[in-house]
């Protein structure tokens, strides 16, 4: 699901991530390597989310368990899609069982595209728990709502993005239209980006990178990033 194939974002370079200690004794470094837990959407056909995220994370070296937020037969900028969507109890279900099995060992949360408030409400209920093991958890939260001027996603979740799910975040990767819809404020120049992202750290956030600005030159896309 999510934007316009171009889809969340899952890059190591943003999330900081990087393998275990390669000069630590063998053991030592497992213990303190990168461990990503990803919760996005997942298609049959093209690369968004989990399926444009995953892989790449494990080219670097970096354990990742997944869960698939959505699991459609392709992303939701063409006309129809099919497929389901998990919500918040049934996501809350699985990291049940991870912590009843001392599975929760994570570094780094990742969340990407969304449907439902309780979904994002459990999102939040897991950043906990994955922080009560490991109080530097990072979480590198895209709030894939929309582009292009439009949502995709239940307006109803722009609220809980703004005031329950980004005070929390250590890096947000919002697009131009989802920086200007969590601030309010419209985005037409460099100068307008530093203020949104000024606003937007003002809001908890430490990291923020705005992936796609459109302004000035019309074939030009612009990336943003302050901290």
């Amino acid at each position: 699901g999510g934007r316009r194939g171009r889809g969340e974002k899952g890059s190591a370079h943003t999330m900081g991530l990087g393998p275990g200690d390669e000069s630590a004794p063998r053991g030592e470094a497992r213990e303190r390597s990168t461990r990503v837990l990803s919760i996005q959407s997942s298609v049959v056909s093209g690369y968004v989310g989990n399926k444009s995220a995953v892989f790449p994370l494990q080219t670097l070296g970096i354990e990742v368990d997944f869960i698939n937020s959505v699991q459609f037969s392709n992303h939701t900028g063409y006309p129809s899609w099919t497929g389901e969507a998990i919500d918040g109890p049934q996501l809350k279900e699985l990291v049940r069982g991870l912590k009843d099995n001392n599975l929760i060992k994570h570094t780094h949360l990742l969340t990407g595209y969304m449907r439902s408030p309780t979904m994002l409400r459990a999102v939040i209920d897991t950043l906990r728990l994955l922080r009560e093991k490991n109080p530097d958890c990072i979480y590198v939260c895209d709030p894939v709502m929309g582009d292009n001027g439009a949502l995709y996603v239940p307006e109803e979740l722009v609220p809980i993005y703004r005031d329950q799910v980004i005070p929390h975040a250590s890096v947000l990767t919002p697009n131009q239209f989802e920086a200007e819809t969590l601030t309010g404020l419209k985005i037409d120049s460099d100068a307008d980006a530093v203020v949104v992202m000024d606003k937007l750290h003002a809001m908890g956030v430490k990291v923020v990178v705005i992936t796609s600005c459109v302004y000035g030159e019309p074939d030009t896309i612009t990336l943003v990033a302050s901290r």
